[in-house]
């Protein structure tokens, strides 16, 4: 039955003859590479080389064959080969570069081959950098910053940008959470059972729609298994910082032609230590108090309980695969920074989320089509954020995703695809403190994606447009009452109130060429114009949003002020525009031996960028919340700062370099660095930029051993907007070493900001009310099977 669904799903298929391409695989000594993985580029085709590093390959007669070849240590390359060169002999270079396909990109390609910069961490570098959240893991990867609420719901910040910008993907389906409207939301994904994780820095508009302006991270992992193969891992590891205890494991198997897969995790941390006081004023008083004495300070509302688990399963066919998966994720965590004269509030947040996914990727026997891909996701979400006991208000998501990818074969030399995709969201903020209306997002796209080789330049062309309609009821905003910026006086009277629906078309376009200019070296260069229509929080917000500790303000109203120091809110009279971005990406890279290096330039120019801004202004007694009994309702009197959204031009540009140097055998050195600079064209800066950071790394692997020590250094930032402040710089020194007790099964001490440094994220909301943790220790123990 299943095979009969498939055959009425595919294209019908024309049988032709079949003919061999054999070849053999080797090193630039001439000594074969076994188990080299050879993919035919426009399908979904993979064989592996022999012992000999030998291979045989069944193709349709009279088409010539495009396969991208790769083994571990070696750099990936594309090779031509026609029917008649047979056999043919590949031969790899050697690299002391961390060379990984990227799986989030519609051809194939690795990190050191896409005309735009991409970052891939997995493996056991994977494993060694895992935190608790997303921005944690990523923070020290190039051009990615945490945003830093705490190490609790911290996201990714790629290239100064952050928020609905940087669409957070697993197996290239959006996550379906609520962490792109607001820093205190967590991402609703966990690393502790990912394969790997690529981020795309720069517009992936072209790939993932109007939500990617600014990069896409893709959390790829096994939870749909593409093989019957028997393997997984496991991990033990606890963190003296916050007593952080961590049990993950995850497992893919199979049974004639099914495959199977189940993974889990279970994470507890108390609230975690800080080397100060919380609070930025407070720090030097603090200090004097305790110079002789060890400080055993935590940071309130930081602790965190969270599990989840994955099963999924496929059915394995010779031209692909199908598969279906289903997860299940729990998290409670603190939301810190929030206290009134001077004593903590209980403030944190209940996440859950069901997520459906299916998966298919399938080869056709067909005239013009030679592969198909399909791809659907529902998720159902809800979180809601609770201060002593009552729920100010619940988050909820309700999403489905829908992505067809249909690649021809080559029209004259040119490889592509077609892509269909869809997306809706239903998404609602429920309470007597939600800050935004309930709205509904519909997108519908249709992309085209190409590609060609001339020569030794690689040209990768696209283009796509979307429809984004974008509608909210109930919309309620107090027009017309005065609040004196001093006294802070607010009536709580909704006096308007309105239904918006908003549809714009957002178009992006993508020109990219990579040029192997000389052996071992390539220069890739791309140009991507892409526009973005403004997400439902951005616009409509309004309230008191008590997981931020803000007063936030949509873009279609404005704070007008008068003489007195007073000031109302109105509608604004400007219309709602696309922000639209126009970016430049220069790359050169050196990847053949023992030293290699990654430069990247880029200038990103945006129109009509939307960003979240401080007025300068307060409103007091915004909310009120009965007591932890639940007997009493008492006021909250805590002034909370009043935020606007604003669009203005802006420009965006910087730096971002790596380099490697493998000195011996068992030590490798690295050095790394990046800058973001952010200007609005009217003049001044945009608010919470990461500042100039530079990094070293050293590796010594001898026997069972293995050994790192790794710096970061942070400059000042005083490149600040209105009402901003400048953030000292700080240096953060971490090491690790392991021992290989069997083949598979390690044992490991990691040691993190080991000078106990003082140090603030300038990046974050929470930068004067939380430092970064304090020196820490962890242990554990893993395993491979």
């Amino acid at each position: 039955m299943t095979r009969s669904l498939l055959c009425l799903a595919i294209v019908a298929a024309s049988h032709s003859a079949l003919a061999q391409v054999q070849g053999v695989v080797r090193d630039e000594q001439g000594q074969p590479i076994a188990n080299a993985s050879l993919d035919v580029v426009g399908s979904n085709l993979q064989i592996r080389t022999n012992a000999r590093g030998e291979f045989s390959l069944p193709v349709q007669t009279g088409k010539d064959v495009e396969l991208h070849v790769k083994a571990p240590a070696f750099m990936h390359k594309t090779f031509h080969l026609a029917q008649g060169d047979q056999p043919a002999e590949l031969v790899l270079s050697s690299t002391a570069m961390e060379v990984v396909n990227v799986v989030g990109l519609p051809w194939h390609a690795s990190n050191m081959e896409s005309a735009q910069p991409v970052t891939v961490l997995g493996g056991e570098q994977l494993r060694d950098r895992q935190a608790a959240t997303l921005g944690e893991t990523l923070k020290n990867e190039v051009g990615v910053h945490s945003n830093y609420y705490g190490p609790v719901a911290s996201s990714p910040i790629i290239r100064g940008l952050e928020g609905p910008r940087v669409l957070i993907t697993q197996n290239g389906l959006d996550a379906g959470d609520a962490s792109r409207v607001g820093p205190d939301h967590a991402v609703a994904t966990e690393a502790s059972t990912a394969r790997q994780i690529e981020i795309l820095r720069g517009p992936a508009t072209l790939f993932y729609g109007s939500g990617a302006i600014g990069g896409v991270v893709n959390i790829v992992d096994d939870r749909i298994p593409q093989g019957t193969d028997t393997y997984g891992e496991w991990r033990l590891e606890r963190d003296s910082v916050a007593n952080d205890k961590l049990v993950a494991a995850s497992g893919n198997t199979g049974v004639a032609n099914v495959g199977l897969h189940l993974d889990g995790f279970w994470r507890e941390a108390d609230d975690y230590k800080i080397p100060g006081a919380a609070e930025i004023e407070t720090h030097e008083e603090h200090e004097e108090e305790n110079h002789a004495e060890h400080n055993e300070d935590r940071l309130a509302n930081s602790s965190t309980k969270a599990k989840g688990f994955n099963l999924g399963t496929s059915y394995i066919l010779d031209e692909g695969f199908v598969g279906l998966s289903y997860g299940h994720l729990e998290r409670q965590y603190g939301i810190p920074g929030h206290g009134h004269e001077g004593e903590a509030v209980d403030v944190y947040a209940d996440l859950k989320q069901d997520r459906l996914q299916f998966l298919s990727e399938l080869s056709l026997d067909d005239d013009w089509f030679s592969a198909i891909n399909t791809r659907f996701g529902f998720t159902d979400y809800e979180h809601s954020e609770i201060e002593n006991g009552a729920i100010g208000t619940t988050f909820n998501n309700e999403s489905q995703e829908a992505r067809i990818d249909l690649f021809h074969h080559p029209l004259a030399d040119w490889r592509g695809a077609v892509s269909v995709h869809y997306k809706h969201a239903d998404f609602s903020a429920i309470g007597e403190e939600a800050f935004t209306p309930p709205s509904d997002t519909s997108t519908l796209a249709i992309a085209l994606m190409e590609e060609r080789h001339f020569g030794d330049v690689l040209v990768q062309l696209g283009a796509r447009i979307e429809q984004v309609k974008v509608s909210a009821d109930n919309m309620r905003v107090d027009l017309n009452e005065h609040h004196h910026e001093d006294e802070g006086d607010h009536h709580d009277e909704y006096l308007s109130v309105f239904s918006i629906d908003t549809e714009s078309t957002p178009f992006s376009a993508s020109a990219g060429l990579v040029w192997d200019f000389t052996p071992g070296y390539n220069l890739a260069f791309s140009y991507t114009h892409a526009e973005r229509s403004p997400s439902a929080a951005e616009l409509f917000s309004f309230g008191p949003h008590i997981g931020s500790g803000l007063y936030e303000v949509g873009a279609l109203l404005q704070v007008v002020e008068d003489e007195a120091g007073e000031f109302h809110f109105d509608l604004t009279r400007a219309d709602i525009e696309l922000e639209t971005s126009n970016n430049i990406d220069l790359s050169l890279r050196k990847f053949e031996g023992d030293f290699g290096f990654i430069l990247n330039a880029f200038y990103n120019s945006i129109n009509n960028y939307y960003y979240l801004t401080d007025t300068g202004m307060t409103l007091e007694g915004a909310h009120d919340h009965a007591s932890e009994s639940g007997e009493d309702e008492h006021e909250n009197s805590s002034e909370l700062p009043v935020f606007i959204y604003q669009a203005h031009d802006a420009n965006l540009y910087g730096f971002e370099g790596e380099i490697i140097w493998q000195m011996s055998t068992p030590l490798k050195l690295s050095i790394t660095s990046d800058y973001i600079r952010a200007q609005l064209d009217e003049g001044g800066d945009l608010p919470r930029i990461p500042p100039l950071r530079i990094g070293a790394r050293g590796e010594y692997e001898i026997g069972n051993w293995r050994a790192e020590l790794s710096g970061q250094h942070y400059f000042e930032q005083d490149q600040t907007a209105a009402f901003e402040t400048n953030t000292d710089g700080y240096t953060l020194i971490d090491a690790q070493v392991s021992y290989l007790l069997s083949e598979d099964l390690k044992i490991y001490l990691k040691g993190h900001n080991l000078t106990d440094e003082y140090a603030r994220v300038h990046a974050s909301f929470l930068k004067d009310k939380a430092p970064l943790p304090a020196r820490s220790f962890a242990i554990g123990v893993s395993g491979n099977f």
